[in-house]
């Protein structure tokens, strides 16, 4: 019998580890784009829909300020005006120095763990910034 020709099993199976490792490589960088691209279209529609309903309620200002009832409200808590004969009257609030004010944290400490984070990249919600 002759010496034996070929990789063997280790190398077999070292190549065959290569080879799933790329395939897999190659498959998730596109599969978080794709998922990234996902959350964003999501959130554009989010977004979209907020801002109908911002549109919505600005012509409803639009409306209400074309009515001599809300220029008169309007120009009586912004600028103080009165009617002829009234007397206006503003009451000024007194400071609350005893209130504490809260110590905010100034350092971002990312709690999350380390399987998440990993779940989070390899799924690609890393990618899109959740709003």
């Amino acid at each position: 019998m002759g010496p034996r020709r070929g990789l063997g099993f280790g190398g077999t199976l070292l190549t065959m580890l290569i080879v799933v490792g790329l395939a897999a490589a190659v498959g998730i960088i596109p599969f978080r784009q794709v998922l990234a691209h996902d959350r964003s279209v999501e959130l554009a529609r989010q977004q979209r829909d907020a801002l109908t309903a911002a549109n919505l309620q600005l012509e409803q200002q639009i409306a209400a300020l074309e009515t001599p009832g809300e220029v008169e409200r309007l120009a009586r808590e912004q600028f103080g005006m009165v009617m002829p004969g009234e007397t206006a009257v503003v009451a000024v609030p007194i400071p609350d120095e005893t209130l504490p004010v809260g110590d905010r944290p100034t350092d971002f400490v990312d709690h999350t763990p380390w399987w998440q984070r990993l779940w989070n990249f390899m799924s690609g919600q890393d990618l899109a910034a959740d709003e």
